[in-house]
């Protein structure tokens, strides 16, 4: 019974083992899979968390990759800012360097020109206390003499006195001829005094103001120099062969007619070879014409519509060959401003002459002159420059207007409203007027220097002789003068005296009478020196 019961019971508990196993290999089965499954979602989320991982990790090497870029960019433009900076900076620097240099010229400039004129400032002073020195001495001088003059006067009153006296009783003589005889002895010391006193303030006054006069004419003349050149009245134009004439005169001689009536210059064909020449007073009309004719020469084709056309060309050529002269001659003397009709005047005096020498060259001249004697002096340089270049500006066109040069010229002056100082330089320069001003004194003696150095003019052999004749003349007519002969081709006299009417102390004062009549009566350029030679020879033959 109990073994029966017992089986059913094992069975009972074999069959709940056996479903507890194969519920558990079920149950195992489903987890199995379960866990399979999560595994592999596992796996999944893994592999995606992973590819996540990567990929944030990629995007963080980007944004660092970005951020050391960005890092670089800015490092670089940094660097670009702060060269660009400080290249700014360096141009800056160098412009203000550069300007600061420039002011530092300017004022080293300014400094020197400052100094040079304290230096002029001081060297007039003294120069004004030494006159004032001179002055005062002269003055004490003349007051000494003056007072021995009132001395000498009251001797010779008394002297006159008893000379009277002494002529009524011993000579016996009347009151007329007792005056005449102490007049003539009083003229003769009195003449001695005279001629001492003027030989004693010629030489004190000559001494050191021909010193100065003579330091400053020569540093005006070293720093200046102008060529000077001897113009004609006819221009030669060469030929390339004697066929070429006839060509030029053409038939029935219209060519030459046509040529002188366009040009106002005679043409001269004559048997000299392969040359023909140019004849005419006026230097401008002359120099159209070489041209014209020179070009018709190597055209080759020669006739009256072609003269004209050459002619023409040639006109205009000269006209711009004038106006450059002008700015030339102001570019070269520093006149930075002047009324282009002027400026064309003046540049016609490069084909005007004056005794042989060049006019625009002997203004040029002038102008440095006397610019640098005023410079010399502390006067306004430019002024006489612009004055010395403009003195003989009216010989441009004398020959158009009537009238002297020098009217002519202060007329235009004053047309072109030239300064007051230039209008006076230019009327005076010839003496036809007083000089208001230093600056025409020293264009008057500019222009004395450029026409009287050697070779600078030329003269006609009538007015040499004649001023010779008339340099003997105004010594011969002088009481006592023996014989006169004008040496040195008129820049001596020599006078000679007869020793028995003329006294050593009387040729001083004939030679200074003889000096004042020749510069009131001549003209002449440069200076006239006046030698009076008195000598009294005897001779005694022993036997």
């Amino acid at each position: 019974m109990t073994k029966i019961i017992l089986i059913p019971v094992a069975v009972a508990i074999i069959s709940i083992l056996i479903g507890f196993a194969i519920g558990y290999a079920v149950r195992k089965n489903v987890w199995e899979k379960q866990a399979q499954i999560a595994q592999n979602d596992a796996n999944h989320i893994l592999t995606d968390a992973k590819a996540q991982v990567e990929a944030a990790k990629a995007e963080v090497n980007a944004q660092k990759q970005a951020t050391a870029a960005l890092k670089q960019s800015a490092q670089n433009t940094k660097k670009e800012k702060i060269l660009e900076a400080q290249e700014k900076i360096q141009e800056y620097r160098q412009k203000v360097e550069d300007e600061l240099n420039v002011k530092r010229d300017t004022i080293a400039r300014d400094n020197n020109r400052l100094q040079q004129r304290e230096d002029t400032l001081n060297h007039r002073n003294s120069l004004l206390i030494e006159k004032e020195t001179e002055f005062k001495e002269k003055e004490d001088h003349l007051t000494r003499k003056e007072t021995e003059l009132t001395q000498k006067i009251q001797e010779a009153d008394e002297l006159v006195e008893s000379s009277q006296q002494k002529l009524y009783e011993v000579a016996h003589l009347t009151e007329e001829q007792g005056k005449k005889l102490v007049l003539s002895q009083l003229s003769d010391e009195l003449v001695k005094e005279r001629a001492e006193m003027i030989r004693n303030s010629n030489e004190e006054v000559q001494a050191k103001a021909d010193h100065y006069a003579h330091k400053v004419i020569i540093d005006a003349i070293q720093s200046s120099s102008a060529d000077t050149v001897a113009e004609t009245t006819v221009s030669v134009v060469d030929l390339p062969n004697e066929e070429m004439k006839g060509r030029i005169i053409g038939r029935e001689g219209r060519n030459i007619r046509s040529f002188e009536a366009l040009t106002g210059v005679d043409l001269i064909i004559d048997d000299t070879p392969k040359v023909v020449t140019l004849s005419g007073f006026d230097a401008i009309r002359r120099e159209i014409a070489k041209r014209a004719m020179e070009r018709l020469i190597k055209d080759g084709r020669i006739h009256p519509a072609r003269i004209e056309e050459m002619v023409d060309k040639a006109r205009k050529e000269v006209n711009d060959d004038i106006y450059e002269a002008g700015e030339s001659a102001l570019m070269e003397l520093g006149i930075h401003k002047m009324n282009p009709e002027l400026v064309k005047i003046l540049g016609r005096l490069k084909y005007r002459t004056s005794y042989g020498q060049n006019v625009l060259g002997h203004s040029i001249e002038v102008a440095k002159l006397a610019g640098t004697m005023a410079a010399e002096l502390g006067l306004n340089e430019k002024l006489a420059v612009r004055a010395g270049l403009l003195h003989d500006i009216g010989k441009a066109i004398d020959h158009d207007i009537e009238g002297s040069h020098v009217e002519i010229g202060v007329e235009l002056t004053r047309k072109y409203h030239e300064p007051d100082v230039v209008v006076n330089a230019i009327a005076a320069h010839h003496g036809d007027v007083p000089k208001l001003s230093f600056i025409a004194e020293l264009v008057v003696a500019a222009d004395t220097i450029s026409s009287a150095r050697p070779g600078a003019r030329s003269e006609s052999l009538e007015n040499y002789i004649r001023r010779l004749t008339e340099l003997e003349k105004i010594a011969n007519q002088y009481e006592g003068v023996k014989q006169a002969y004008a040496i040195q081709a008129g820049r001596e006299v020599r006078v000679m005296v007869e020793p028995e009417k003329i006294s050593d102390d009387r040729i001083t004062i004939l030679a200074r009478d003889i000096r004042n009549q020749v510069e009131k009566e001549l003209d002449y350029p440069g200076n006239i020196k006046i030698t009076v030679i008195r000598e009294k020879r005897v001779v005694a033959i022993a036997k």
